[in-house]
């Protein structure tokens, strides 16, 4: 038995030399083990009890949805630059609002800032189908290339601007926004299924910022303010 476990020990330290290596480079490698790290120690011990957003945040490689010289940290404890002065939010961050969602295999969900595809992968795997749009046309070209090359043929993605939401496809049972406005925009409300909800961070881009989660109910929306928030703003296109 003792020679066993030092088979398997020896093993265990050969497969993290391996993932060291595929930390230092970042590139095309497994990084499955990060991964589940991630989900361990980020989501699971901070509190994301949601099995099936745990699944999906192990599940969804988040290196293939940042800049190759950022895939190196694309599973740290943090936000990852992705260009245009955008960021790819923190592992935490992109659980914990999926999980205010409260999605459902049956779910048509809007999300308001693509960004690199990232949280619109994460929801690919949990709702029906994602309309996702991103203001910026290069980040929006970029996601659509990377979901594609993903497999996630649920998710459909398209430049414009965010405040008038895809009133084609409403009303949405869920509503997902990764950019700050400092009022809720009143078109994602009108767009809102009854019975369905909102998350939203609020505030200015230099003040402080919440995380809102609104639902929309046969009388009206009611709203419950959850965690503070640092977002980059939601801007309206160039005039």
């Amino acid at each position: 038995m003792a020679i066993l476990y030092l088979v398997g020990l020896a093993g265990v330290l050969m497969m993290e030399s391996a993932q060291c290596s595929a930390d230092q480079t970042g590139g095309g490698q497994d990084r499955s083990i990060e991964a589940q790290r991630m989900v361990a120690d980020q989501l699971r011990a901070r509190g994301i009890a949601d099995q099936r957003v745990l699944a999906a945040m192990q599940k969804v490689p988040r290196h293939h949805f940042v800049p190759e010289d950022e895939q190196a940290s694309a599973y740290h404890d943090g936000p990852v630059p992705i260009g245009h002065g955008q960021t790819i939010s923190q592992p935490y961050i992109v659980a914990f609002m999926t999980e205010a969602l409260r999605l459902t295999p049956d779910d048509v969900v809007l999300e308001v800032g693509t960004g690199s595809g990232y949280q619109a992968a994460i929801l690919g795997e949990l709702a029906r189908e994602v309309y996702t749009i991103e203001l910026v046309p290069e980040l929006a070209a970029g996601a659509t290339r990377t979901l594609a090359s993903e497999g996630y043929l649920n998710v459909h993605v398209r430049s414009g601007d965010g405040y008038l939401g895809w009133p084609e496809h409403a009303p949405f049972s869920k509503i997902i926004v990764t950019a700050a406005p400092e009022v809720v925009p009143e078109a994602l409300v009108n767009q809102l299924a009854v019975g369905g909800t909102l998350v939203v961070p609020v505030g200015p881009q230099h003040g402080a910022q919440q995380l809102r989660i609104l639902t929309r109910t046969a009388k009206g929306v009611t709203t419950e303010r959850s965690l503070a928030v640092r977002f980059v703003p939601m801007v309206k296109p160039p005039q």
